[in-house]
């Protein structure tokens, strides 16, 4: 065996090991697409934009939300609530997000992405660590 077909091999090798963890981690009947919802402004913050979920096998969901109008610099903490409706929730947080930085959070939840979506939770992004009571944007999670 020459170096360069050596080489060849190696490199062929690698790239098999790094693809089939990739694949394997999003469900067999997912297309990639995901889930998208809309995220609406709440307390006139003129906060809008999606939370768009990702099946990562039968019991995990990528949720990934993205804002538009987010203020510069600002961390905002995002939950997952138990509620109908942006406006009957429980205060309580279900499950932590990732903070919105820039406009952009995602967050791997060890959660069935058909549990999330059974009209049962809301998403919610919350103003400031300091602030959690006033909420920015909200987005009702239903199939």
């Amino acid at each position: 065996m020459t170096l360069r077909s050596f080489a060849l091999a190696l490199a062929t090798a690698a790239l098999a090991c790094v693809a089939i963890p990739a694949a394997a981690q999003i469900a067999p009947d997912d297309a990639g697409l995901g889930t998208k919802l809309g995220m609406a402004q709440r307390n006139d913050s003129g906060e809008t934009g999606s939370v768009t979920m990702y099946r990562r096998g039968p019991q995990n969901t990528l949720v990934v939300i993205a804002l538009f109008d987010e203020p510069a610099g600002r961390q905002q903490p995002a939950h997952v609530h138990r509620g109908r409706s942006c406006d009957a929730l429980d205060p309580t947080p279900a499950f932590s997000l990732a903070p919105v930085v820039g406009g952009r959070s995602q967050t791997l939840l060890h959660l069935s992405e058909s549990r999330l979506l059974s009209g049962n939770y809301v998403v919610n992004v919350h103003a400031s660590l300091q602030n959690l009571p006033h909420y920015v944007s909200c987005g009702e999670l239903y199939h």
